[in-house]
């Protein structure tokens, strides 16, 4: 049987390119050693159809454009350098729609204090627009140096966006999130002094912890310290929906994950929510507010993949 793209998924196409180039590292970005530093460059890919919900305007779809790719260096712990950016779109869209998406990308630019350095355009049946985003870091922080005993973070509240996503309206928190997300650019830079290993969460926090997991180790959550509020679950009940689905595997959150020592958090100055732990388990667990303990599949957003 000859295989296709959709019978293996984004992940695995992406363990291929790594594993036959010498030169990449499975991390959030590229780390190339410049002038005592670390340039740190990351590109994203986002398409109409697949990234951009119906109701997002074109002025969002240019400020996601661009945190997608911050969110990144955010994890990195590195400093903004500049921001490239490349657009394909229909040449029957609205110069006025164009100029809505530049407007957005540069307000993006200003608001995470990244200059947009360069780009290209092209024609498309649909908007595609593709960023990289470039910065540098010392000791740029890696998805896998945690060790056993090391407390598991975030950086605010996740599965909003996910639940965001299935409503119409532009009344709520919900549905602002999942419009407008905003990258944890600040809080990567202050994390990089003290976390032990970082990551953002844009597929799932499940898919996420499979991603930066390895071999021995293994990591327990606790849904009492998700915190998850009454109303989130009424709505998501309301909705036809599991709250923890929504939580764990949905994703579009731009929270950083991050792991850190117990003796380093309490020095932490930004606000952080310990969601549980790593350990010697080698699974990956979640423990019930009913203190049952069940593993955590591993699913998450992923291209290619036929729904």
């Amino acid at each position: 049987m000859t295989l296709k793209v959709s019978d293996i998924g984004e992940k695995e196409l992406v363990k291929y390119i790594i594993s036959n180039s010498k030169d990449i590292t499975p991390d959030d970005t590229a780390v190339t050693p410049l002038n005592g530093s670390n340039l740190i460059s990351t590109c994203d890919m986002l398409i109409q159809s697949r990234h951009f919900p119906q109701n997002m305007s074109y002025f969002d779809m240019g400020f996601k454009a661009v945190t997608v790719n911050v969110s990144d260096l955010a994890a990195m712990g590195a400093e903004p350098l500049g921001f490239l950016l490349a657009i394909a779109m229909p040449k029957e869209l609205k110069l006025d729609d164009f100029k809505e998406i530049l407007d957005g990308v540069l307000k993006a630019c200003d608001y995470y204090e990244i200059p947009l350095i360069g780009g290209d355009t092209n024609e498309a049946s649909e908007i595609i627009i593709t960023g990289t985003a470039l910065g540098l870091a010392d000791k740029p922080l890696m998805k896998d140096t945690y060790q056993n005993g090391d407390l598991i973070a975030i950086t605010g509240d996740i599965g909003l966006a996910a639940l965001g996503f299935n409503f119409d309206s532009f009344d709520n928190i919900y549905v602002k999130q999942a419009l407008e997300p905003k990258a944890r650019i600040k809080e990567g830079l202050i994390l990089k002094d003290f976390a032990t290993s970082a990551t953002d969460i844009t597929d799932g926090l499940a898919s996420e912890l499979y991603e930066i997991k390895k071999d021995g180790l293994g990591f327990m959550i606790h849904e009492k310290l998700l915190n998850v509020s009454d109303e989130y679950k009424e709505l998501a009940s309301k909705l036809n929906l599991d709250y923890l689905d929504l939580i764990l595997h949905v994703g579009e959150d731009f929270e950083l994950l991050f792991t850190i020592k117990k003796d380093d958090l309490e020095k932490l100055p930004i606000d952080c929510k310990v969601i549980g732990e790593v350990n010697d388990s080698d699974v990956i667990e979640l423990t019930l507010e009913n203190g049952f303990v069940e593993r955590i599949k591993n699913k998450g957003y992923e291209h290619y993949v036929s729904e």
